[in-house]
């Protein structure tokens, strides 16, 4: 992988029919904190609210120019100088280790570009593959909250996750190395 066939840009409108069918996916659903689908007039009064931040906080990702998954940062506090992240990939039929990619990409947006010194990240306890992906990139779980989220008649625990600015900046090379590599196997 070349970090040159990546990018993040800002949601825009074109890119609302694309990523609503995401949302809706029962992929992406299942690890959601909602379980319904998403009706177009909610989904277009999302898109509103984050034209509403006061920067750009949720971004596509993009695989050698095609829009491919979503990350979105919510819960800004510029008091406390923290914010959190969600996102998903939407499109399943990329090279292994893009994910990781989009990762990487979204903490040097956050924390270079947008100046936040704290991320923070919620994972289902029963998604090892978010759980997993966290460590990868450098953060530390900071907590389980017990039965915190009615999930398809169940109360699911949740695992939090966060990590600073000094970690992502002491860590980025080794990282960058890992996954911009031509045999990068994640």
């Amino acid at each position: 992988m070349r970090p040159e066939e990546f990018n993040l840009r800002p949601i825009e409108e074109r890119d609302l029919d694309l990523v609503l069918s995401w949302r809706n996916s029962e992929r992406v659903r299942s690890y959601m904190y909602t379980d319904h689908l998403i009706a177009p007039e909610e989904h277009r009064a999302w898109f509103a609210r984050t034209r509403d931040a006061e920067f750009p906080a949720t971004l596509i990702f993009e695989y050698q120019g095609r829009p491919v998954g979503l990350k979105s940062f919510n819960q800004i506090d510029r008091h406390s100088n923290r914010c959190h992240w969600g996102f998903y990939l939407g499109d399943v039929e990329l090279p292994r280790g893009c994910g990781t990619v989009m990762g990487f990409l979204a903490q040097e947006y956050i924390f270079e570009q947008q100046g936040f010194r704290k991320l923070c990240a919620e994972a289902f306890a029963f998604n090892e593959g978010s759980i997993k992906y966290h460590t990868r990139l450098g953060f530390a779980q900071e907590g389980r909250l017990v039965q915190h989220v009615l999930k398809n008649g169940r109360y699911e625990d949740v695992v939090v996750f966060g990590t600073f600015k000094e970690n992502w900046l002491a860590n980025k090379e080794a990282l960058a190395a890992k996954i911009f590599r031509e045999d990068a196997a994640q």
